[in-house]
């Protein structure tokens, strides 16, 4: 059979697919779940959106992943189901060619500006500008050319960019996120800071967000975001810098970030690492909680920047 391609469009198309609205054209049948659905042939996932949780496997991820794996498909058959049968370029394979190597990470090429992502994290996320313009003075955070993704990168220790993960700015559904092709998934967006704790959140957005509710001397702490619910990037920190003691795991409020918790918590003690603590939004994560405090700020006018401290009833006990 030859190799099925299909463009970075239609992947992301396909990947950003609203999983509710699919599942309900192929006779599915759902049953609400707090903000999420359960689907009734097998209550163990739950979708959100173009994202998945199968608790009872404890893995997820977004909508090829999930009809490769709830329908048995392969690559190709899955993004041709969710794109309603649009098909991709077929080629041949050559003779006797060996599989192709992975490509090298390269990251998404960088706009002239950023004033969509700007106005995106700043209006619609409600991320203080202070906030955004520290990371991206750092490179960090920027805007790609091609689709106008969010684009929030992570470098290892020599300041080497490793890892890349792509936020869709479109205001309209979820939207598309994932990460870059061949990106370390140890490197993921993060900052360091002089004291000894760390603080580690499902997603970017969460991890800016979580600084502007607790913005007072804020650059002293550590911040990971897992672009996920691996662990991998909180091991890879805690080897580079050994100086970290604390962990806070600031995971979304729902049955998938509770259940990570418990996982990474676990890990974690194995490890030899005691002083893991949770922190909990009170909405289902914290750009909710965020934005519940500016008053959903796309119409509202930037609040004075807040100068909270974390509150010592949520550090360890």
């Amino acid at each position: 059979m030859g190799y099925v391609y299909f463009t970075d469009e239609q992947k992301e198309r396909a990947n950003s697919v609203d999983l509710a609205d699919f599942l309900h054209r192929q006779g599915e049948k759902l049953l609400p779940s707090g903000k999420d659905k359960r689907l009734a042939s097998d209550r163990s996932i739950t979708i959100r959106g173009n994202r998945w949780y199968d608790h009872a496997c404890e893995k997820g991820g977004c909508s090829i992943d999930f009809v490769k794996m709830y329908y048995g498909k392969s690559f190709p058959d899955a993004v041709t189901m969710l794109l309603g049968g649009e098909q991709g370029q077929a080629y041949r394979p050559g003779k006797g060619q060996d599989q192709e190597p992975p490509k090298p990470f390269v990251l998404p090429e960088a706009h002239s500006n950023m004033r969509r992502v700007y106005g995106y994290l700043t209006r619609t996320r409600c991320i203080d500008r202070f906030v955004v313009s520290f990371f991206a003075r750092k490179k960090m955070i920027y805007e790609d050319v091609k689709y106008h993704n969010a684009v929030f990168v992570g470098f290892d220790k020599d300041g080497v960019a490793r890892h890349a993960h792509k936020r869709s700015t479109y205001t309209q559904g979820d939207g598309f996120k994932g990460n870059v092709e061949s990106c370390d998934p140890r490197y993921s967006f993060h900052h360091i800071g002089q004291d000894d704790t760390i603080y580690v959140f499902e997603a970017p957005i969460d991890m800016l967000s979580f600084i502007c509710i607790y913005q007072k001397d804020w650059k002293n702490h550590s911040y990971a975001a897992l672009c996920g619910v691996s662990d991998q990037v909180i091991l890879q920190l805690l080897s580079d810098y050994p100086n970290i003691k604390n962990i806070g795991l600031c995971l979304d409020n729902d049955d998938a970030g509770i259940q990570a918790r418990e996982r990474i918590t676990k890990n974690l003690s194995e490890r030899g690492y005691q002083n893991v603590f949770p922190l909990f939004p009170r909405l289902k994560d914290w750009n909710e909680d965020l934005q519940e405090r500016n008053g959903q700020c796309l119409t509202q006018q930037p609040l004075k920047p807040q100068q909270e401290t974390i509150p010592s009833a949520m550090q360890m006990t």
